[in-house]
């Protein structure tokens, strides 16, 4: 039988194990030390059962009392620990309430003023009865310069710094599509007269600089009908204008031009006024070339199995780029490429700012 001095050399032995414990998990260890299922305590508290009944009376509560008195000791360093740690993080992570909240993830992400204009400028056509039409990056010949009357030989097709790809079995090449008009060429192909769609898309020309890059954006639209006329084109590219410039009115000017798969060809200038770098669309006494447009070449509607004799109508095309470098005042075109993030903090448009003909554009 175990006596008194031994139970208090033991409760004396697992107390100051308790108070010299620096963390949970040393504590955790002089627990199942103590009263662990092999446990110093708990192996004299199986011991009761093979003592006298009057040896039991007298041990039990000394034993119970031991083990009491040991949990209220392990519970109250363990609550002295876990005060411990807090006080310590409250120690090294101070938060100072004084700095603004942090915008959420949604409000720090941004859209890039590419696809904003992109997002923009279909919104317009779209308004006005255009469908959307696409087309492949890659093409051939065909539907890049002989379908939209650009003849093997012909001096025209020098004005596009083309990349090929290599020559395949039957000599063909294939080519980086160097204007979305072959969308024009495919759809009407595929399909029968009327049509009134804009085809936007990324196109590709062996040129860098300030204005130009090796992959820039168009977008072309086309109209074909029986009725449709110059006043037509002319009504059309004044009110998108208006609408994407965000301006009451306009001015275009049209000059003469030469463009293969258009017969009269145009170039399209808008009047603005010149302030130091600034350019103000709508007012001044200046131009602006802006774009190029047409009625449709005969041969065009022909290649396309559309009858010249019956249809016609007008295309026109401009570059997306160009355009949102002229209403946001982007000095220079390489760097909607560059992926810079301070760039994009600027330039860019939040996540939830969807252009609405109603609502504003670029609201």
């Amino acid at each position: 039988m175990t006596d008194q001095s031994e139970l208090d050399r033991l409760e004396a032995e697992f107390t100051t194990a308790i108070e010299d414990a620096l963390d949970e998990a040393t504590l955790e260890d002089v627990r199942i030390a103590a009263l662990g299922k092999k446990g110093r305590v708990s192996e004299l508290m199986k011991g009761l059962g093979k003592m006298s009944p009057e040896e039991r009376k007298e041990m039990g509560p000394k034993l119970n009392g031991l083990k009491d008195r040991l949990n209220e000791a392990l519970a109250a360093r363990k609550s002295a620990l876990k005060e411990a740690v807090l006080e310590a993080r409250l120690a090294t992570e101070k938060v100072d309430v004084t700095l603004p909240v942090r915008d959420s993830a949604l409000e720090q992400g941004r859209i890039h003023p590419l696809s904003q204009v992109y997002d923009e400028v279909i919104s317009i056509f779209a308004d006005m009865g255009f469908a959307v039409e696409q087309g492949p990056d890659i093409e051939t010949d065909n539907y890049n310069f002989t379908a939209l009357n650009f003849p093997e030989g012909h001096p025209a097709r020098e004005m596009h710094d083309t990349f090929y790809f290599e020559p395949r079995e039957d000599g063909s090449r294939l080519l980086l599509r160097t204007h979305t008009s072959p969308v024009q060429a495919r759809t009407m192909e595929a399909g029968k007269p009327p049509f009134r769609f804009v085809a936007p898309g990324r196109t590709y020309r062996c040129d860098s600089d300030q204005t130009h890059t090796p992959q820039f954006h168009q977008i072309e639209g086309l109209v074909i009908d029986e009725e449709t006329h110059l006043g037509h084109l002319k009504w059309t590219l004044e009110e998108f204008l208006r609408a994407f410039f965000e301006v009451e009115g306009v001015e275009l000017r049209f000059r003469p031009s030469f463009f293969p798969f258009t017969e009269p060809s145009m170039e399209v200038d808008v009047r603005c006024a010149r302030l130091g770098n600034e350019i103000r669309i709508g007012e001044g006494d200046d131009w602006l070339e802006i774009l190029g447009c047409g009625m449709v070449h005969p041969n065009v509607l022909k290649n396309c199995g559309v009858d010249p004799e019956k249809y016609q109508g007008f295309a026109f095309g401009m570059g997306i780029d160009r355009i949102a470098m002229l209403k946001y005042g982007i000095p220079d075109l390489r760097a909607f490429f560059e992926s810079d993030l301070r760039w994009l903090r600027h330039y860019g448009f939040a996540a939830l700012d969807v252009p609405t003909l109603a609502g504003g554009l670029s609201s």
